[in-house]
């Protein structure tokens, strides 16, 4: 019986993955505490588990007694000698093994709900520390469960979740599919350990791009900063520490085809790359690409820049929804503020405009402290509109983004007889003019780009 019972355990770790002599342990403290349920905690003993033999012992020790007077600890010389050969008097201990059948069917049943307890707890430690070890490594998981606010994951028998703020926009996801992701974080709660991934975190594009690109895998090509909306468009800058390899063409590849792999991953989402520079004028010019810009000129130590462009390449500059100078933002760690370069009286309108979207009480305050034009706004640091309350620098954001964008539209509507560029085009190709710019978004338009190399441009 006793090799049955610890072949059963062997099983068991096997299945669960848990060490031979840790189960061996959680064995001898679960068959201990069923000894001092029926002997009582003051009882001599001692439990030998062989996990190899496949062999149980437990052995109490007694003291010869003439009378007995705790049975849990002596033993008189009579039932001794029923059961040893051994020459033993009156003081001298006697160990006895016990039958693990003669504990009963209520301790059994105790003690196994208690093994499998201390079996879950062990086997919740061992999956939080092997997904802990794997955050920011990509792990490769079958879809099994499509719920409403999360995707379920199956990877190596554990259940991970995909919620919905870590999944890629407007994807589509099917029982049954295979599923790449990130390990964003791994959570303790009561029910044990909760792996989160993610498709949607920027690490989850470097790591594609150390995947598909063999050169940053070996660090001859670093990846500096990435700033992403998944599903809609990515920034990446990029250094080669070898002069002979250009880094923007190396992550394109021949043809495309290296980007585009990551492309079709990430639900053709566009992907700009782009070299890194440590002078924040350039890197800015080259974050904000395709838009051609007049002059930068950036403050180091409040992290803000004012980019100066000509009244055609306010568009590109901005993007769709202000995509494209919001990700060039994230990605030079710089607060831009954009200025059409000469038309500023046209480019202006009374605040009073937008006082609507502002709300009465903020657009008061506004005025109280004179900025009573959008361009006030939209030209003033972020320190200066902090100190008025009701503001955040989320909202700041918001508010100049929103400003930026109805001045444009108003703009363009006084000038409809002039040709313009819509801000669509932001996501069109462009030709290689030394904007040092890679720009993917169809798949079929990188036949051209992936052959093209990049130029160093200085502003």
């Amino acid at each position: 019986m006793n090799y049955e019972i610890v072949e059963s355990f062997s099983q068991m770790a096997r299945e669960k993955r848990i060490d031979k002599d840790m189960l061996a342990g959680i064995i001898e403290d679960v068959f201990a505490m069923m000894v001092r349920k029926k002997y009582g905690q003051e009882v001599r003993f001692d439990v030998v588990v062989n996990m190899d033999k496949g062999d149980i012992e437990i052995y109490l020790e007694k003291v010869i007694v003439e009378h007995i007077t705790d049975p849990s600890k002596e033993i008189d010389l009579e039932t001794v000698r029923q059961k040893s050969d051994e020459p033993l008097n009156i003081g001298d201990d006697f160990v006895e093994v016990i039958d693990l059948q003669s504990f009963g069917r209520r301790l059994i049943i105790s003690a196994k709900q208690n093994l499998n307890q201390r079996i879950k707890e062990v086997e919740k430690e061992i999956v939080y520390n092997e997904y802990s070890n794997t955050v920011g490594e990509i792990l490769v998981g079958e879809i099994y469960q499509i719920r409403k606010g999360e995707i379920l994951v199956i990877h190596n028998r554990n259940e991970i979740v995909l919620p919905k703020n870590e999944q890629i926009a407007r994807e589509r996801y099917r029982k049954g599919e295979t599923l790449r992701a990130i390990v964003k974080e791994v959570r303790k709660s009561t029910s044990g350990p909760q792996v989160v991934i993610s498709r949607a975190d920027p690490k989850f594009l470097s790591k594609l791009f150390e995947i598909e690109i063999p050169e940053i895998y070996d660090g001859i090509i670093e990846i500096k900063a990435v700033a992403r909306e998944a599903g809609e468009r990515s920034k990446v800058a990029v250094e080669s520490h070898d002069d002979r390899i250009d880094a923007v063409g190396a992550c394109v590849g021949m043809k495309g085809v290296r980007i585009h792999a990551i492309v079709r991953e990430l639900n053709n989402e566009n992907i700009d790359v782009i070299n890194y520079s440590d002078n924040p004028v350039v890197f800015i010019q080259r974050s904000l690409s395709p838009a051609k810009l007049k002059s930068v000129e950036v403050d180091e130590a409040t992290k803000t820049a004012t980019v100066h462009v000509d009244k055609d390449q306010v568009s590109l500059a901005i993007g769709r929804n202000g995509q494209n100078i919001r990700l060039a933002s994230k990605l030079a760690g710089y607060e831009i503020n954009l200025v059409k370069e000469g038309m500023e009286e046209e480019y202006d309108m009374d605040l009073e405009e937008f006082k609507v979207e502002l709300g009465e009480p903020l657009y008061e305050r506004l005025i109280d402290e004179g900025f009573d034009t959008a361009r006030k706004i939209i030209e003033a640091k972020s320190d200066d509109l902090l100190e008025i309350e009701g503001l955040t620098e989320e909202r700041i954001r918001d508010i100049k983004e929103m400003m930026q964008r109805e001045l444009e539209e108003a703009d363009i509507e006084e000038d409809d007889d002039e040709e313009t560029i819509e801000p669509a085009a932001a996501l069109v190709p462009q030709p290689a003019d030394g904007s040092d710019k890679t720009s993917v978004d169809d798949p079929a338009a990188g036949d051209e780009q992936g052959e093209k190399k990049s130029q160093e441009s200085e502003v």
